[in-house]
């Protein structure tokens, strides 16, 4: 098998741990609906299996599973276009992935940063699978041959582990390239949202103050009172993109503008450049409440009705697990593995 064989698919998901925000629309879930219905195909996925590698409330876990099915549903993904499901309904997930915890090697876990972040100066009360997840995330893309990851820069890291993982499994076995060499999709104005009150602060659902962060289901006065508050600096928005270099909360704003009217940031210092935030924090609010407010308003409106929501992700659950099942037993019988085909 070669690599021009693999069909070109997106894959990539969003753990549902406490709310989703500015970040995750801007950072993930609005390039995902971008992707949809271009020459790919396109499977998200909410990845509750990631969410449990730290202790979740089991009733608080399943309303924010459903929470992000409902943001990506508002946000424009449609469950006819791409296949959108949740990862413990399609259990080939976790089945790949204890193959590949038998691929990757402990040298490769120990260089991932965001466990050292995560675990802090606690590593050794962790749980396994807060350590071992990037191999999980590793069956997650591969279990379906996929060729694009879009994720955030803090992501790159395990989707080169990933590839790691990939190539080590085709070369132990020498298959030709069964599984692919996947692409992180890493683009666009604002990949990394910043905190509202401090710019050097990635944004956060579990920050302080509720101020710090855009809710996706925040309302419209909300969402015009967040940025209207937003931390800022004296000097006015300065003539070009250099200026800002040293301005983390005015370099973030600019950001987000430019990703909430889908132009470059140097087009938004062409219009605002010299003006102070008197002038542009009201029109980035009213761009805000433009863009957001319709998504939270049918995010409510989904939430009210959880059985529609599972009904939408226990068709997703199928569709993924025709293309999954095949691609999972081929794995078992390239690794020699005895497994009946379902």
């Amino acid at each position: 098998m070669t690599a021009a064989t693999h069909t070109p698919r997106v894959f990539s998901g969003i753990k549902p741990s406490g709310g989703l925000t500015l970040g995750n629309y801007l950072g993930a879930i609005k390039r995902f609906v971008d992707m949809q219905g271009q020459d790919y195909e396109t499977i998200y996925c909410v990845v509750d299996l990631h969410a449990i590698t730290v202790w979740q409330d089991p009733a608080e876990l399943k309303n924010a599973t459903r929470e992000v099915a409902a943001g990506f549903i508002a946000s424009g993904i449609d469950p006819t276009k791409s296949i959108l499901f949740n990862q413990a309904s399609v259990p080939q997930h976790a089945e790949l992935g204890w193959i590949f915890n038998c691929v990757a090697r402990m040298g490769w876990m120990n260089r991932m940063t965001q466990f050292k972040d995560k675990a802090g100066k606690n590593a050794e009360k962790v749980s396994l699978g807060l350590y071992a997840y990037p191999s999980l995330m590793a069956a997650d893309i591969l279990l379906y041959h996929a060729t694009h990851v879009p994720v955030g820069e803090d992501q790159k890291q395990h989707v080169e582990l990933t590839r790691d993982i990939a190539s080590k499994f085709n070369n132990d076995f020498k298959t030709e390239n069964f599984f692919p060499m996947c692409e992180p999709i890493i683009e666009g104005p604002a990949t990394r949202v910043m905190n509202l009150r401090d710019g050097s602060k990635k944004m956060s659902k579990s920050g302080e103050s509720d101020m710090e962060r855009i809710n996706m289901t925040d309302d419209a006065d909300t969402i015009a009172k967040k940025f209207k508050k937003a931390k800022t600096d004296p000097e006015p928005l300065p003539e070009s993109l250099d200026g800002l270099s040293e301005r983390p909360e005015a370099r973030n704003l600019v950001n987000i503008y430019a990703a909430l009217a889908d132009i470059t940031n140097e087009a938004v210092i062409g219009e605002f450049g010299g003006e102070g935030w008197g002038k542009f924090k009201p029109a980035l609010a009213d761009l805000a409440v433009e863009k957001l407010a319709p998504i939270s308003t049918e995010m409510k409106r989904l939430m009210d009705d959880p059985a529609e929501i599972d009904r939408i992700l226990l068709q997703g659950a199928d569709r993924a697990k025709e293309i999954a099942e095949p691609i999972l037993q081929q794995t078992y019988d390239i690794v020699g593995l005895l497994r009946p085909s379902r």
